[in-house]
């Protein structure tokens, strides 16, 4: 999608006089290089004929499927090296062959203090230093001492151990202490609230789990009386080093001292019983986005397979590579994407959203946030907070004087087209984009997303401002987010794409749900050659170079009274990228005829939206005001039809909401996928009046 031009003739006339000198310049030198290069000979533009060719077959010819990579014709893919078939014999390959190169590093603190906002609210903001780094050698001496002491707490393999923590280096560490002495590991998310902790635990029959001190204090400490198995807790944090006596004895180490423990002659002289590639690695809750938290069953076959089709599709992937970690762990896209890079000897410098960059919630003005320093070259992104650095993006260039956003929008269309022939832009890329480029470090060369729906013009976005490949990872926990399809629903025979419920089958599908054999068998089946399939919900339809694009979902269709279908994700999408909406959730109730939604709006554009128009009151009551609701739905329904949604798609009514929809409140997942069942409760009232109730 283009930027929309406004802009002076002869400004115009002197950017397309500079380009044409510039191609004129650049064009031999480029066509011998490139044509040289290229290993088959192709000519100037083949990046543009590749990306025509097919990427994936029907492999029975069939246009239901199933289809597979054209690489993968033959056979899928199930390691990434000979004889690494469990996860902990990838680690300990990885620290043979880069044993002193940088694994893990974690930012020190050096300073914190409150910050009282204008509307009275104190926030908490840091300062902090450069990155400290552990190698992968001794990344795996701190793994396996944690495992041996463990063991000597009474852990034993084929055992759970649950993990409830944040994103963070002692995480990746326990986990592969847990691998390697086959532990099965369940993780849980750090945001869930105390009933879901308590029936992962309970449910799992845990015994041990791993923590911070933070978590412990605010989230575990409260529930531990409602987990009667439950005997150790192993704190992450260094402090405090003694604890006060906990609920039924239960007993609390830091983890140094457990790794003491497992350090002393007798314990690391313990034979230890390494795991096969079919024993359980991760029992990995979901985020509860439909309901109670699921364990689905991973193995270490499984995790392998996964992360062995995901490494194929970063190119160039190598130990000089590094990769930012935000995401949680806990969440099947963070977890693949950071053992990937072990596996090819990244280093994973550690951040989180709210310390991410120089703008970020936490990072005192003036200071540096995470991807300025660690200056990333990989990295992993939610739609979410894509979504985020995509409007904050477009609110600068609206600041920006006349001459300046003329440039930056001549250059984006410019590189717009050049992409599309296969070209590159390096003028463009280091005269306007290189500002753009720092915001995420300036090295960035791959961006992945995951956990939700990217909507086509935040990836063209990012491709075109961050100068690098924007990839679309489709998959999720029952897969370890990776996949391939087959076809069950809608018609195999429409044209002119053949469409359906995408099912997944492979040796990455996972192995079901922990305890919970009515779903297992809702959504996973055997086929008669033995294949095991996942039934993923969505509904997707194959184009003839074997893309594979997400069309529906089959929980998000709702059929209106009249017998019209609206897929809610769909609409939320395309208003997501108005840019007064930070979030939105549509709703639709089969016995009306039209769509309602409740939006969270952006401070800054309602604020100025407000002052336009001569609205006044504080953001509660501008939130609340009958006045910014219609002015709000006018603006959403011109973009909706401009975005070519029908009629009925668009919402008629809204509802501004003033407060902010945070995992923490429990209205979106750690992946921010709206909680429907959660946001149908709290806006009841407002659905029962924007339905005519009261």
């Amino acid at each position: 999608m283009k930027l929309k031009e406004d802009l002076s003739p002869m400004l115009l006339l002197l950017f397309h006089l500079m380009v044409w000198i510039y191609t004129f310049i650049t064009f031999l030198p480029s066509y011998i290089l490139s044509w040289v290069s290229a290993p088959d000979g192709d000519s100037y533009g083949s990046e543009a004929e590749r990306a025509k060719r097919a990427k994936a077959r029907s492999v029975l010819g069939r246009p239901e499927g199933p289809y597979r990579a054209v690489s993968a014709m033959k056979r899928l893919a199930t390691s990434l090296h000979p004889g690494m078939d469990t996860l902990d014999k990838m680690f300990e390959y990885a620290a043979t062959r880069f044993p002193r190169r940088d694994c893990l590093g974690t930012r020190e603190v050096i300073s914190e203090e409150d910050e009282r906002q204008s509307n009275g609210k104190v926030f908490k903001k840091v300062v902090l230093g450069e990155y400290r780094w552990i190698s992968y050698e001794e990344v795996l001496t701190a793994a396996s001492q944690l495992g041996s002491g463990l063991a000597s707490l009474g852990q034993r393999p084929k055992n759970t151990i649950a993990i409830f923590c944040e994103t963070r280096a002692e995480w990746v560490i326990a986990a592969q202490a847990c691998f390697m002495y086959n532990f099965p590991l369940v993780t849980l998310y750090s945001t869930l609230g105390g009933p879901a902790i308590a029936h992962g635990l309970n449910e799992t029959q845990v015994t041990h789990i791993v923590t911070s001190r933070e978590l412990l204090e605010t989230r575990l400490k409260a529930i531990l009386l409602e987990v009667p198995r439950l005997q150790h807790i192993i704190v992450v944090d260094s402090t405090p080093t003694s604890w006060p006596s906990y609920a039924r004895g239960i007993s609390v180490h830091n983890m140094a001292a457990v790794q003491k423990l497992g350090a002393k002659p007798e314990n690391a002289a313990r034979e230890r019983k390494q795991p096969l590639p079919s024993d359980i690695a991760v029992i990995m809750y979901t985020s509860g986005s439909t309901g109670i938290p699921k364990g689905v069953v991973i193995t270490h076959s499984n995790i392998i397979a996964g992360i062995t089709g995901m490494a194929e599709r970063i190119p160039n992937l190598c130990e000089e590579d590094t990769y930012i970690g935000y995401l949680p762990l806990a969440h099947v896209l963070e977890l693949s994407a950071e053992l990937v890079c072990v596996a090819h000897g990244c280093r994973i410098g550690y951040s989180s959203p709210q310390t991410l960059a120089d703008q970020s919630t936490k990072i005192k003005k003036g200071s540096k946030g995470d991807t300025s320093v660690l200056q990333p070259t990989l990295m992993a992104a939610v739609p979410e907070i894509m979504d985020r650095i995509y409007k904050n993006v477009m609110t600068k260039v609206e600041e920006m004087n006349c001459v300046q956003r003329t440039l930056f929008i001549l250059a984006y269309n410019y590189k717009l087209e050049q992409l599309a022939k296969g070209y590159s832009t390096p003028l463009c890329d280091t005269l306007v984009f290189r500002k753009v480029r720092a915001l995420l470090g300036g090295q960035m060369r791959v961006l992945l997303s995951g956990g939700a729906p990217l909507s086509a013009a935040t990836q063209r976005f990012m491709n075109v401002c961050f100068c690098c490949p924007v990839g679309q990872g489709y998959g999720l926990t029952e897969t370890c987010g990776a996949g391939t399809i087959s076809e069950r629903g809608y018609r195999s025979s429409d044209k002119p794409h053949p469409r359906g419920e995408i099912l997944v089958g492979g040796p990455n599908v996972t192995q079901g749900y922990y305890k919970s054999e009515d779903k297992h068998q809702e959504d996973f089946f055997v086929d008669e050659n033995g294949q095991r399939w996942f039934c993923t919900g969505d509904i997707g339809e194959f184009h003839k170079d074997g893309c594979l694009k997400i069309i529906d979902r089959k929980k998000d269709l709702v059929k209106l009274q009249a017998g019209e279908y609206v897929s809610l994700g769909k609409v939320e999408a395309v208003l997501k990228n108005c840019s007064l909406v930070d979030n939105i959730c549509a709703y639709a109730n089969s016995d009306e005829t039209y769509v309602i939604g409740f939006v969270v709006p952006n401070q800054k554009q309602l604020l100025a939206l407000a002052e336009q128009y001569g609205i006044r009151g504080s953001w509660e009551e501008l939130c609340n005001s009958k006045a910014m609701e219609e002015l709000v739905l006018k603006i959403l329904t011109e973009d909706a039809l401009t975005a070519q949604l029908e009629r009925f798609e668009i919402p008629r009514k809204i509802r501004l909401s003033p407060d902010p929809w945070t995992p923490e409140t429990g209205l979106v997942t750690d992946a921010f996928k709206l909680k429907r069942k959660e946001l149908k409760k709290l806006y009841q009232d407002d659905i029962e009046r924007m339905y005519g109730g009261k």
